[in-house]
Order: structure tokens, then C-alpha cells, then sequence
């Protein structure tokens, strides 16, 4: 009778601890991963896993389990790691990082992959954007029009390759310009488009017309305003009152440059850009300040990049901090859905306010509510 009980107490004990793995197994997030971990791009991928376990750490729960596999920045190879992912029955993966390596992954129907990138356009259905699009900056640059009455912008976009992404980031953001030019980076043809703009060679002889027309005249202080008219350019009001560039790093200087030029300063007029990643460059750049533009979150990316730092002995990139952010956001979805839904909650409205600032997730899309900051006198300043 003893033995009888004593089997029977070693088969509930081997059901109960059975079932306790099977349930424990069952609770558990599996993520997947799909970074470079090869390649001229590896380092990238390493920073990223290094910030994914800082996350880990931080939340201090071990219901999220990650699942890295290689991309080496090519489409085959993502699409040869996202089927290994699928097979594993992992249904929510970070990354690509690069829009390229997103090519394929149409073919991995059971995967729904939260790209680094901030391309939103030809996405496959099973993509979901997470970097800041140009929805998001457009977003936060109209509430900034709003606020200070801003009505005639002129909206300057290079012929490059992302224009098409700034016109859907136009279409989502509803936000409206005074007029849109599109112009040549090559800075000879640049200059003569901003000449045109801006109307310089009209307002370059309204000024010599009226000297002419001074010196004329039997005015008895035409010396005095002839000397005053001699400090100026341009004579003549523009049509506009702001100026939003869709540009970055050198060719940016170029066109702010090129808008001296033809005597549109930044003081006259509001110079605002996208987000440009607090480049202090810029700050050395007093003649052309001051300059407006979107970004994420400027001390909590300053705090991440110490602790960052003190953990790994080298400074991260953006895409770090946004990593980390994906991993808090997967954790607080899951903490609000059951688990095997997680993908699936990226289709309704949900926000989450992580240290890039505040996500705004709806129909399988991801937004960002982004700070606002002013350069001027050498100096960066946070607006809203």
C-alpha cells in the first residue's frame, strides 16, 4: 500500500512539475532579434544588444526572452534568420535595422518585425515602422506654427530620395505651407533656386532704384538716407515669415547659407528644420542661428548615453536609445494584453512614454510626440 502511495505521489509530483515548466514555458515573451552581427555593420548590432540588455536589466523581470540572429545588412540572410525565428514560433521580432533588409520579409507571414527604420512607404503589412518618420516631425513642426501664429511657410525639399517620404509626411500630418520648392543640392544651382525663391534679384534692384530715386530728389536728408540704404542688400517685404528646410548636416549650411545670401535672415524670419540629432555643429554656426527643429528628448538621450558609457566604456548611437525603448514598450504592451496577442496589439490606439518621448501606436503604425528646440547665440534651448 506504501509503494502504491508512493508511486502515485511521484506521478502528480512529475504532472505537477510538467505542467509548471509547460505553463512557465507558456508565460514567457519571445522576442526575436534581427541585427547585423557580421559584416562592416556588426558594431551596430552589438550596440543594440548591449542596449536591449540594458533594458532587461532595468525592467528586472523574466518574462521577456530575446532571440538575436544575424542580417549581415542583407536581405537574403534577414529573410534566412526571420524563417529560423518563425520556426522557433516567435511572433514579434526588433529589427532590421536597414529598410533594404526589409525586402523579403513579406514571406515570413507569422512574424510582425518592428524595423529601426524611419521609411514608412512600401512597407510590407507585417513592417511596422518604429523610427521618427517624417509624419512625427511634421506633427510636432505644425504645432509649433500653431503656437506662434506662424501662416506663410515656405517649404524647402531636396531632389533626393526621400521626398516621397516627406510628402506622405505632409498627406498624414495635414500641416499646410504658403508654397513648396524643391531644389538641386549642387550649391551653384542651389543658390540661383533660392535667388528665384526669394525674389533676391527683384528686391536687389527695388534697393538700387531707390538710391537712384534718392539721389534724385531735392530731399534734404537724402545723404543720411542713402547711407542707411548702403547697409542694406535687399529692399522689398518677403511673402513669407518662415522657412522649413527638409535637410541635414552640410547641405543644410548650404541652403541656410545660401538664404543669407539673398538676405533672409534668421532674425527676420523663422528657419526651422527636421530633426537633426542635436549636431553641435550647428551651435558653431552663429551667423546662421536661429535655428528651430524637432527630436526626441534631449536629457533622457544625455542620461542613457552616461549610463551607456559607464556600462560599456563607449558612447551609443540613436537607434540604441530606440532600441531600448522598444523593449520597454513590448513589456508594458504585455503587461496590458495576453501574451500570445502581443503582435497583435499594434493594430489598436495604445501610448507609451519612453525616453526617445512618447509613442503613438494605431493601425499596425508607430508615431512619435517629439520635444522642440531653438539654436541660438551658440546655445540649444528647449521649447516644448
Amino acid at each position: 500500500m506504501n509503494r502504491f502511495l508512493k508511486i502515485l505521489f511521484i506521478l502528480f509530483l512529475s504532472f505537477m512539475l510538467e505542467t509548471s515548466v509547460s505553463y512557465s514555458d507558456q508565460s514567457k515573451i519571445k522576442i526575436g532579434l534581427l541585427v547585423p552581427l557580421s559584416g562592416e555593420n556588426a558594431p551596430l548590432g552589438e550596440q543594440i544588444i548591449k542596449s536591449i540588455r540594458m533594458a532587461l536589466n532595468d525592467i528586472d523581470d523574466n518574462k521577456i526572452e530575446f532571440y538575436p540572429k544575424d542580417t549581415a545588412s542583407d536581405p537574403n540572410v534577414t529573410l534566412r534568420s526571420a524563417k529560423e525565428l518563425e520556426q522557433m514560433g516567435i511572433t514579434l521580432v526588433i529589427g532590421p535595422i536597414f529598410y533594404k533588409n526589409l525586402i523579403y520579409l513579406n514571406e515570413v507571414k507569422n512574424i510582425t518585425f518592428l524595423s529601426l527604420t524611419n521609411k514608412t512607404l512600401d512597407l510590407h503589412k507585417n513592417i511596422i515602422s518604429s523610427g521618427i518618420n517624417s509624419t512625427s516631425q511634421l506633427n510636432t513642426i505644425k504645432k509649433f506654427l500653431e503656437l506662434n501664429e506662424i501662416q506663410k511657410s515656405v517649404f524647402l525639399i531636396p531632389n533626393l530620395d526621400y521626398d516621397l517620404e516627406i510628402k506622405k509626411g505632409i498627406r498624414d500630418s495635414k500641416i499646410k505651407f504658403y508654397k513648396e520648392h524643391y531644389y538641386d543640392i549642387e550649391p551653384t544651382k542651389l543658390t540661383k533656386q533660392i535667388e528665384k525663391i526669394t525674389n533676391y534679384e527683384i528686391r536687389k534692384q527695388n534697393l538700387l532704384d531707390e538710391i537712384l530715386r534718392i539721389e534724385n530728389s531735392d530731399n534734404p536728408n537724402k545723404e543720411e538716407e542713402i547711407e542707411e540704404l548702403n547697409k542694406k542688400y535687399t529692399l522689398g517685404n518677403l511673402k513669407f515669415d518662415s522657412v522649413i528646410i527638409a535637410d541635414f548636416d552640410e547641405s543644410l549650411k548650404s541652403v541656410i547659407t545660401s538664404l543669407l545670401y539673398t538676405d533672409v535672415s534668421p532674425k527676420d524670419k523663422y528657419i526651422i528644420t527636421f530633426n537633426q540629432w542635436f549636431d553641435e555643429s550647428l551651435l558653431l554656426e552663429t551667423s546662421s542661428q536661429s535655428i528651430y527643429y524637432p527630436s526626441i528628448n534631449k536629457k533622457n538621450l544625455d542620461d542613457f548615453k552616461i549610463k551607456f558609457f559607464n556600462e560599456f566604456n563607449f558612447n551609443p548611437n540613436h537607434l540604441s536609445l530606440l532600441s531600448y525603448d522598444l523593449v520597454g514598450l513590448i513589456y508594458y504592451l504585455s503587461l496590458k494584453n495576453e501574451i500570445l496577442d502581443i503582435s497583435k496589439v499594434f493594430k489598436s490606439r495604445n501610448t507609451f512614454k519612453g525616453k526617445i518621448g512618447v509613442f503613438i501606436i494605431e493601425n499596425n503604425k508607430i508615431n512619435h510626440k517629439l520635444n522642440f528646440y531653438q539654436i541660438n547665440d551658440g546655445a540649444l534651448k528647449e521649447i516644448f
